[in-house]
C-alpha cells in the first residue's frame, strides 16, 4: 500500500463515493484509511468533568483502502499509481495516466541503474 499521511484520494466505492479528501491516518495491519470528511459517524458522549455538556461528537471511521484512489495532480482526476525504477537507479511512485511522479520511494542504488 503506497498510501501515506496528507496523501490527497478521491473515493470511488461506497456511500461517500466521489468525495475528495485530505488521509488523516493509515491503519496498514489492517489495510484501512482514515479520510478527512469521509465516513463519518456519530459518537454519543455522557457527560464527565473534562465535557460537562456531553452530547454527539462527529468524527470519521476508516474506509478500506481499496475504496480510494490518489488524485493525480497533472489531470486533478483519480489514478491508478505504479513503481518504476529510474536511470540513476532511484525509486519512484508515479501516476499511471499521465505519468507525473508522486513521490520517490528510495535513493539512488547502483544495482538498478540503467547499464550502459
Amino acid at each position: 500500500m503506497y498510501i501515506r499521511k496528507d496523501d490527497v484520494v478521491e473515493v470511488v466505492a461506497g456511500d461517500d463515493k466521489g468525495t475528495r479528501g485530505k488521509v488523516l491516518r493509515v491503519l496498514r495491519a489492517k489495510g484501512q484509511v482514515v479520510v478527512e470528511g469521509v465516513n463519518r459517524v456519530y459518537r454519543h458522549l455522557k457527560p464527565s468533568k473534562k465535557n460537562p455538556q456531553g452530547g454527539r461528537l462527529s468524527k470519521e471511521m476508516p474506509v478500506d483502502a481499496s475504496n480510494v484512489m490518489f488524485v493525480d495532480p497533472a489531470r486533478n482526476a483519480p489514478t491508478r499509481v505504479g513503481v518504476r525504477y529510474l536511470p540513476d537507479g532511484s525509486k519512484e511512485l508515479y501516476a499511471k495516466k499521465s505519468g507525473t511522479r508522486l513521490r520517490l520511494l528510495s535513493k539512488a542504488n547502483p544495482k538498478y541503474a540503467a547499464k550502459k
